[in-house]
C-alpha cells in the first residue's frame, strides 16, 4: 500500500494540531514517523486510520481518496494500549481477530501460528491480568497483524519490552515488510529509526520541518569530521583547509578527529593527510538521527 497525505489541517478550539501536513510513505517501507511530545504525530495517525477526520486536506490510498473500507487494510497499535484484564489470552485474542473480520476457524488459525512464533502457547488459557506488560504487549501486538492488513500503524511499540523481546518484534516487522506490507513507526527511539527506517518525517509545532531516506538525511546534516588512524605517534601538521579536534595515541598509533573547513573536497582532504603520513584507516563521522532530531527541533 501507497500512503500519501495531502495538505492536511486539523484544529481544535484554539489549538491548531496540523498545519499542512503532506507526507508520501512508500509501498513496502518502514516509515518513521518522528517528533516532540504535542508536535501532532497521533492525530495525524488517527485521521490516516479513519478515527477522526481532517478539517481540510486529503488522505491518499495507492493514488485515490481514502475510503470507509480502507480501515479493513489497516493494523493500528496505540500507544495508550489495553487489554480486558478478566479475560483469557486466547479469548481476548480471539475476539480482536473476529472484530477485524476473521472467521473463527481463521481466527483461531492465526493465532496458533503467531502464538508459537513468539512462544507465548502456554499463555493461552491464563487471564491477561497474569501476564507481565511486555507479555500482553506481544499479545496487541498479535492482534495488530492477525488479519494480515496491508498498512500497519505502530504507535511507540517497543515501550515495555526488554531488548530481547524488542529485538523479536523488530525482526518481525522487518519480515513483514519484506511480505510487502507497508508501515508506519512512531517512536521517540531514535536507534530503532536507525535500525529499521527507510525514510522518516519530522514533525514539529504541526509542520513537517524534514522528510526523505534516512541515510540522505544523515549525510545533508554531516558536520565534516573525519576520523583517522595513522601508524606512529606524530602529527604536526596545519593547514588552512581543516581543523584537528583531538589527537589521541592507542598502542603503535594515532587518532584523530579533523574537522573540514572551507571549500577542500573530502577526497582533497583525505589525500591531504595520504600524502604525509601511513593511514592504516579513515572515515567519516555520519549523525546519528538523535543527533539530527535534536538538532532539528531545537533550531
Amino acid at each position: 500500500m501507497y500512503l500519501e497525505t495531502s495538505n492536511v489541517v486539523k484544529q481544535y478550539a484554539n489549538h491548531l494540531a496540523l498545519d499542512k501536513v503532506s507526507i508520501q510513505v512508500p509501498r513496502a517501507t518502514v516509515f518513521g514517523l518522528l517528533g516532540p511530545n504535542g508536535a501532532g504525530k497521533t492525530t495525524l495517525i488517527r485521521i490516516i486510520t479513519r478515527i477522526t477526520a481532517p478539517d481540510s486536506g486529503e488522505v491518499m490510498i495507492d493514488g485515490r481518496p481514502s475510503k470507509a473500507e480502507d480501515v479493513y487494510k489497516i493494523g493500528y497499535l496505540p500507544e495508550e494500549r489495553g487489554l480486558y484484564k478478566k479475560m483469557k489470552v486466547g479469548e481476548q485474542a480471539m475476539y480482536l481477530a473476529q472484530l477485524r473480520g476473521l472467521s473463527k476457524k481463521d481466527a483461531h488459525r492465526e493465532l496458533m501460528i503467531w502464538f508459537k512464533r513468539f512462544d507465548i502457547m502456554d499463555w493461552y488459557n491464563r487471564k491477561v491480568e497474569e501476564l507481565s506488560k511486555g507479555m500482553q504487549q506481544k499479545v496487541q501486538f498479535i492482534s495488530t497483524v492477525i488479519h494480515n492488513p496491508d498498512l500497519l500503524i505502530f504507535d511507540e511499540p517497543f515501550s515495555g519490552f526488554d531488548p530481547v523481546n524488542a529485538d523479536i518484534v523488530k525482526r518481525e516487522m522487518l519480515r513483514l515488510k519484506d511480505e510487502g506490507k507497508t508501515i508506519i513507526l512512531s517512536t521517540h527511539n531514535m536507534e530503532s529509526v536507525e535500525e529499521l527506517c527507510d525514510n522518516i518525517a519530522l514533525i514539529h509545532k504541526s509542520q513537517v520541518v524534514l522528510q526523505g531516506k534516512v541515510f540522505d538525511i544523515r549525510k545533508e546534516h554531516r558536520p565534516n569530521i573525519f576520523r583517522f588512524r595513522l601508524m606512529g605517534n606524530e602529527f604536526d601538521l596545519v593547514h588552512p583547509s581543516f581543523t584537528l579536534l583531538s589527537k589521541e595515541p592507542y598502542h603503535e598509533f594515532i587518532d584523530l578527529r579533523i574537522q573540514k573547513e572551507g571549500d577542500i573536497s573530502s577526497n582533497e582532504l583525505v589525500k591531504l593527510i595520504l600524502d604525509r603520513y601511513e593511514v592504516v584507516s579513515y572515515d567519516e563521522e555520519l549523525p546519528t538521527m538523535n543527533d539530527v532530531f535534536i538538532r532539528t527541533v531545537t533550531k
